[in-house]
């Protein structure tokens, strides 16, 4: 028998975006700055805080893990069978932010959603960059 966590796949997205983690952590922890670049939600920065995420193809149910201000940001992200976690990591740089997302946690049988959250993060990403770039 293998262990499941060595085969579970990861999706990493990692950019570096030209503003302070100050302002990319509002963007990833303000519910009304949430909704415009991932989905309707009900998220606070607050451990063990449960919300979920809302589209109109369903809901993800979730639950804030980790909140390190400016730095660090954990949470479940459950849907469809799917059980994994989501970690985003904020670094200072020269230029702004080296802003990092992780999900973890996709069975290898659990193709399709990994190949969906591999197109769908680029998305989030890209949408994300224009919310802080119209943001104060």
């Amino acid at each position: 028998m293998t262990d499941a966590q060595t085969e579970a796949l990861s999706v990493v997205v990692e950019r570096e975006i030209p503003y302070p983690p100050e302002k990319i952590w509002r963007a990833l922890t303000q519910p009304h700055l949430i909704e415009d670049w991932l989905m309707k939600n009900d998220f606070k920065p607050v451990v063990d805080h449960r919300f979920n995420f809302r589209a109109d193809w369903g809901a993800v149910d979730c639950q804030v893990m980790a909140v390190e201000p400016n730095k660090t940001l954990s949470y479940t992200w459950a849907a469809y069978g799917l059980e994994s976690v989501v970690t985003w990591t904020l670094i200072p740089t020269n230029a702004g932010t080296r802003l990092r997302m992780e999900q973890s946690g996709f069975r290898p049988d659990q193709q399709q959603a990994y190949q969906g959250a591999k197109g769908g993060w680029q998305r989030f990403f890209a949408a994300l960059e224009q919310v802080l770039a119209r943001v104060e």
